[in-house]
Order: structure tokens, then sequence, then C-alpha cells
């Protein structure tokens, strides 16, 4: 029986998923429930439609072509693990066996209840292709010390000193304090203040409303976020690029002055302070001439490239 091993990021703003072959890869964290008589529109691997006990639903960007969607940042996202990671796992067969690293902001809350629901035998349908999954193996970590050690694998981290972890995703941000051996000493996780609640902000500023004519959705806003255009859909006309900054500066200063204030002792021995997270792109500007600040270039792949134990990549079977 064939046998694959994957690491999965279940971020609010998009599920990560990578094998240690080629790039990872992402699918946006929205989704449509099906209804029984419902045919679903045209699917593809980060679009897919994802059958599970006789429920199905229709990952990715593709959902906004529904009436109606369900953003992961709306639930905690320890309770639909499964459904989440099965979304990222293209069947390599009809069954076949999986071992499953992921992470979350509170493992030691949720660890139990993400370990329920993902080991053992599971049934489903991705695309149309029914199999049975045998999920034999699953380790959960805190969010953020996988990003960490990505980080440190390329030369970002110092080999001496202390390293602050700001993670901003969708929904959450958190912190944490890490030693040079990988140890976190302190942490800090935000349920609130992540990218959706910039965007909820911005949701309601009347310009951006009478640009519309209605009242702004946060989840579209996060779209255009995402890719860059700060566009309100597709309308060159609804965009708050020219006034992002007078919500940015003061969210991203809220963040990191909670930060400073936390890990205040311990500043002074502090050598990196490493942005990462789904989010972090949206300040990558601000920080870029800040002394010991540091981003890599992708910085949402952080956790899920750093989620693979070293050696296990070459054993992977593509998925």
């Amino acid at each position: 029986m064939e046998t694959a091993v994957i690491a999965v990021d279940t971020g609010n703003y998009d599920l990560k998923f990578w094998n240690g072959s080629g790039d990872p890869k992402a699918i946006r964290s929205v989704k449509f429930k099906l209804p029984r008589g419902r045919q679903a529109l045209k699917a593809n691997s980060l679009n897919p439609v994802v059958e599970l006990n006789s429920d199905r639903y229709h990952f990715g960007f593709r959902a906004y072509d529904y009436r109606k969607q369900v953003h992961t940042t709306e639930t905690e996202k320890a309770h639909e693990i499964l459904l989440n990671v099965l979304a990222c796992v293209k069947p390599l067969a009809p069954e076949f066996k999986l071992h499953v690293h992921t992470s979350h902001p509170r493992p030691e809350l949720f660890e139990k209840e993400i370990l329920k629901q993902l080991l053992g035998t599971h049934q489903y349908g991705h695309n149309s292709q029914n199999a049975t999954s045998h999920i034999e193996s699953v380790s959960v970590e805190p969010e953020g010390l996988a990003a960490w050690r990505y980080a440190k694998s390329i030369r970002l981290i110092p080999e001496q000193g202390l390293t602050v972890v700001i993670d901003i995703g969708g929904g959450t941000w958190l912190s944490r304090l890490i030693d040079e051996e990988g140890e976190i000493l302190d942490s800090s996780v935000s349920e609130r203040g992540g990218a959706y609640s910039l965007a909820a902000d911005i949701s309601f500023d009347s310009r951006l409303g009478n640009a519309i004519n209605d009242q702004p959705d946060p989840g579209v806003i996060m779209n255009g976020f995402a890719n860059g255009t700060h566009y309100y859909g597709e309308d060159p006309n609804a965009s708050w690029k020219d006034w992002l900054d007078e919500y940015l500066d003061p969210w991203f200063k809220g963040i990191f002055g909670k930060v400073k204030t936390q890990y205040k002792p311990f500043l002074p021995r502090v050598r990196r302070f490493l942005v990462t997270g789904g989010s972090s792109h949206l300040i990558a500007q601000k920080i870029q001439n800040i002394p010991l600040f540091a981003m890599t270039t992708e910085p949402r792949f952080d956790n899920v490239r750093g989620l693979l134990p070293t050696g296990k990549q070459a054993q992977v079977v593509k998925v």
C-alpha cells in the first residue's frame, strides 16, 4: 500500500500543504456546502470538491461563485480539521496510508481533538475520485515554531540570542519567544486581530461602501489583500489602496506594541523579530528597513515548510 507524508497548515486565509517536493500549494479557506441535488461547478486541485460523511463541499475561490460561503475564520479550525486536511490530499490510490504534520495556535487545548478526528480510517471523495485513507500518525506542534525552524534553515535566524516570531494570520495573530535551541520560552495568542479584523474595520468605511453601494464583505476584502490589487472583487473603482495606511498603521502598531510589552524583560537578548504568516505581506514594506526585523520571500508558506521533519522529505510519495 502506498504511503504519503504531508504537512498541512490550516490557516484562516488559506490551507497550505506540502509534501517536501516542489513548492507548497494553497487552497483558499472558504467553502460552500453543496445541497444533495446540486451539481458542483468545475473543480481542480486548488478548488476541490470534497465528499465526507455523505456531504459535499466546494473549497477555494470557486466557492465565491455560489450564493453563500463559509470562511474558516468564522469557526475554530480544530473543529473541521479532518475535512480541511482531506481537501489538501489528492488520493494516491483507491487505498493508501498517510502521515500528517500540522500545527495549531493552542495545541495544549486542541491537540486531543485534532488527533481524535484525524487518526484512523476515512472514506472520502476528492474531485469525484473515491478513496480510503488510513491516517497512521499525526504530529501537532505550536504554530509559529515551524516558521522559526524554516527561517533558521535558510540562515535568517542568528546563531546567538533570542528570536520573537510574530505570526500574523487571517483570523488570529500570535507571538513566540524562542531561544537558540528552538525552545519556546513564552507565547501569546490573540484569537482576533489578524487580517480579518483589519478587513472588518475597512468594511465599515463609507468610502468603500459608497463605491459598491452596499455593505462590503470582509472576506472579499481579504481576497484583495491576498492578490495585492486591494480591489473589492475585480472593480478598480472600489479600492482602499489609497487610504489603507490609515488602518494598517494602527493595526500593526497595536500588534507590535503588545509584543514589546509582553517580552520587555527579554528585549535586550532579542536578535531577530521574524514576521511570518498568511497576512504578514501586508506590512512587508513597513518593516524592511527596521533593524532586527526579517521576513522570507513567501512568508505564508514558512510554517508549512518547517513542519516536515528533516529526512522525511526524501521519503514522501507525491500527493
